[in-house]
C-alpha cells in the first residue's frame, strides 16, 4: 500500500497526516505521540478512529501540526486520521461520520471590533 496523505484542520491548527501500513506508530513532529500529548483524554482522541473502524495497530501516522493550541492540534490530527482512514477503505465513513469525526468544526476565535475592548466587549461607559 502506497502512503495516504490528508489534511485535518481546527481553529488555527493544520495537521498533513500521512497514514502508511504499519505496527501503529503514531509520530508527530518527529516526536512519539505520548511525549507530544500527554494527556490521555488527547490520547484517546488520537486513537479514537482507529478503534471506532477497528484498525488499531494496522497503520502508522507521521503528522506534521502547525500554529494553534494543543487541543486544536489534537482535533486537527484526528480529523486528518479519519479522512485518511475514508481514503484507504470507503466502508468507514459511515461509522466515522456517525461519531462527527468527519466533519470539520467551524467554531474559531471571534475578530475583535473598533471601538471596543475585545470582540463583545466596549470599553467602560462613562455617565459623567
Amino acid at each position: 500500500m502506497e502512503p495516504v496523505i490528508s489534511l485535518g484542520r481546527r481553529k488555527t491548527s493544520v495537521a498533513r497526516v500521512t497514514l502508511t501500513e504499519g505496527t501503529g506508530e503514531v509520530i508527530i513532529n518527529g516526536r512519539d505521540a505520548k511525549e507530544y500529548f500527554p494527556i490521555t483524554m488527547q490520547q484517546f482522541k488520537l486513537q479514537q478512529p482507529f478503534k471506532l473502524t477497528d484498525t488499531v495497530g494496522k497503520f502508522d501516522v507521521i503528522a506534521r501540526v502547525d500554529g494553534g493550541g494543543i487541543t486544536g492540534q489534537v482535533d486537527a490530527v484526528r480529523l486528518g486520521i479519519a479522512r485518511a482512514l475514508v481514503l484507504v477503505d470507503a466502508d468507514h465513513k459511515p461509522k466515522l461520520k456517525a461519531e462527527e469525526l468527519m466533519t470539520r468544526d467551524p467554531r474559531a476565535v471571534e475578530r475583535k471590533k473598533f471601538g471596543q475592548k475585545k470582540a463583545r466587549k466596549r470599553f467602560q461607559f462613562s455617565k459623567r
